[in-house]
């Protein structure tokens, strides 16, 4: 009856074979074409650094300035300015500045990552339900699988800094962009549709001046929750070399320091506080503009 009380399972020497054949093909995969993947990832580590230097060589009043100027562009709301400036300065008072600036820096690369990966895969899936199909999986075990999960392979490959970091905090955080760019899309008026096509419009001309303008909505929201998850992952990216207001939190979890945890925490949920607030508020007027154009 031993069965019937612990659960059958593989042999244990099988298994140990069988998990020691998969992490040496790995690792071989790693030291063949380790350099190669490191190489092609290159242009990706110069934008990384020239958007790092751009945050944090920048004199603060210039940053906080454009920061409000964009704020003011995408929201026109004086309440929601006024809070991305109060923000940033009790950031910097309290001494986060440079630490801020790598995290939003690291979060603006992983957005246009994001943006320029997702967008396209999304198109893809709403025009096929076979690829939709394929795909949809994969994203559920993209956002089901443990964040720590993706340091393992992206360390493996290219080994501790910033790039592998960007690459994990990407995988993490890119689902959201591509289930929404697919949503949007399918959601676009037939009738809109049929009108294109009535007025002779080529599949690029409804794609780009029809179904994307109008989904424009729905895919900021996507880009809002990249962004969100993204923000939650920088603290666990800090693991492999991430810099920014990840490494302090760290810090403070292995030293036990309550206070820098706390600050450091808040200027994360400070930063994303703005993010969600600017975000949403431009989503919301796409959305206006998009029910004038229909009424």
């Amino acid at each position: 009856m031993d069965w019937f009380y612990k659960f059958p399972h593989m042999n244990d020497d099988a298994l140990r074979s069988l998990k020691k054949a998969i992490d040496e093909g790995f690792r071989a995969f790693t030291r063949s074409y380790g350099d190669t993947i490191e190489f092609l990832f290159s242009p990706l580590q110069h934008f990384l650094i020239a958007a790092d230097r751009f945050m944090t060589q920048t004199p603060w009043p210039i940053i906080i300035l454009l920061i409000a100027a964009i704020a003011w562009a995408a929201t026109r709301n004086l309440r929601i300015v006024g809070g991305c400036f109060v923000t940033l300065l009790l950031i910097g008072y309290f001494d986060m500045w440079d630490d801020t600036m790598r995290t939003i820096a690291m979060i603006f690369v992983c957005t246009v990552l994001s943006i320029a990966i997702g967008i396209p895969i999304g198109i893809l899936m709403s025009r096929s339900n076979r690829v939709q199909r394929v795909i949809n999986p994969i994203l559920d075990v993209m956002q089901t699988m443990p964040s720590f999960v993706y340091l393992i392979p992206v360390v493996m490959l290219l080994g501790i800094g910033k790039v592998p970091g960007l690459i994990a905090v990407v995988i993490y955080a890119i689902p959201p962009m591509i289930r929404l760019t697919d949503l949007g899309i399918r959601l676009v008026d037939r009738d809109v549709l049929e009108a294109a096509d009535a007025f002779g419009a080529s599949g690029k001309q409804k794609l780009f001046k029809v179904q994307l303008p109008l989904a424009l909505p729905t895919i900021m929201a996507g880009i809002n929750q990249t962004i969100m998850m993204a923000l939650a992952m920088v603290v666990i990216a800090s693991m492999i070399g991430v810099q920014g207001l990840g490494q302090p939190v760290l810090k403070a979890i292995a030293n036990q320091y309550f206070t820098l945890g706390m600050f450091n925490g808040l200027a994360i949920v400070g930063i994303a506080i703005i993010f969600d607030r600017v975000s949403q508020a431009y989503g919301k007027r796409l959305q206006k503009h998009r029910e004038i154009v229909h009424g």
